[in-house]
């Protein structure tokens, strides 16, 4: 077997062992092994990792460990010390990625990766609140600007469109939705805020690099909301809680181009932006 191979399926190995796993769990660590095991090129599926958002986080530490492995002189005295140090990094990104109902998101995610078609979430229905809006987001006519946004975002992506971008974008949606909906029974984890916040921000590069200004936009709002509601700065109350939700129904109905009237649902996600960088400019 090639040793850098073996290093980085070790040292996954290891760091799964000092987590407490449930059963979904140990197959999503055993299909990213078998992944990696079975790869003819480890570099560049590692690569093709930190586009999946589920496995950006664990991708870009395991290209570190490549790059040690590749790009530096070995000592071999100390080797055992790095490898205790790489696993003991990996507990961490194991832990975020797994976290949750996170753990069928990453197979799915390896499955993508290794090119076995899985159950899609073709519809996403974000379950807002009980008022009458929601349906009127349905049955609405497209606004102008919405039109001439959707229009200017796709053009500027231009031919250096990312094949599974809009799959990148959506994914996370449900989980975030899940998440506030239990926000409003109190129910918030802090390790869950801190997870999607980083995973908002990176698709939020990833977009604005599409040419998908707000779409971007709507994520970096999301990312410092999640943000100051971890560190108490930002009380999850009902508002609070539509705002953000507002700015994922405007996410979905760009990337999917939906013919929908949004503009309400866009002006309470930008007056919501606005409100924390007040907030933030304060601190």
């Amino acid at each position: 077997m090639n040793l850098i191979k073996q290093y980085i399926v070790q040292s996954l190995t290891a760091a799964s062992n000092n987590l407490r796993l449930t059963t979904h769990q140990l197959e999503a660590v055993g299909l990213l092994r078998e992944s990696l095991l079975n790869s003819d090129d480890i570099l560049t599926d590692i690569d093709k990792m930190k586009k999946l958002t589920e496995l950006s986080t664990l991708a870009i530490r395991l290209n570190e460990i490549y790059n040690f492995l590749t790009q530096r002189r070995i000592d071999f005295f100390k080797l055992s010390e790095q490898f205790k140090e790489h696993s003991q990094y990996l507990i961490t990104d194991l832990n975020h990625i797994l976290e949750g109902d996170n753990s069928v998101l990453v197979k799915n995610a390896l499955n993508r990766l290794s090119g076995v078609k899985t159950i899609a979430d073709e519809e996403i229905n974000i379950n807002l609140t009980q008022n009458k809006t929601n349906s009127d987001l349905l049955i609405s006519t497209p606004s102008a600007e919405f039109k001439r946004n959707t229009f200017i975002s796709k053009k500027k992506a231009g031919n250096g469109h990312i094949s599974n971008f809009e799959m990148i974008i959506l994914d996370p949606i449900k989980p975030i939705d899940r998440m506030l909906r239990q926000m409003e029974i109190n129910d918030v984890n802090p390790k869950d805020l801190a997870y999607f916040a980083k995973v908002m921000r990176v698709n939020a590069e990833i977009s604005e690099k599409q040419g998908y200004e707000i779409v971007a936009e709507m994520h970096l709002i999301i990312s410092r909301a999640l943000l100051m509601i971890k560190s108490s700065e930002l009380l999850p109350g009902k508002n609070i809680i539509e705002s953000i939700q507002a700015c994922l129904i405007v996410i979905v109905a760009l990337v999917r181009g939906k013919d929908l009237d949004i503009t309400n649902y866009l002006n309470k996600a930008e007056d919501f932006g606005e409100e924390i960088s007040l907030m933030t400019n304060k601190v």
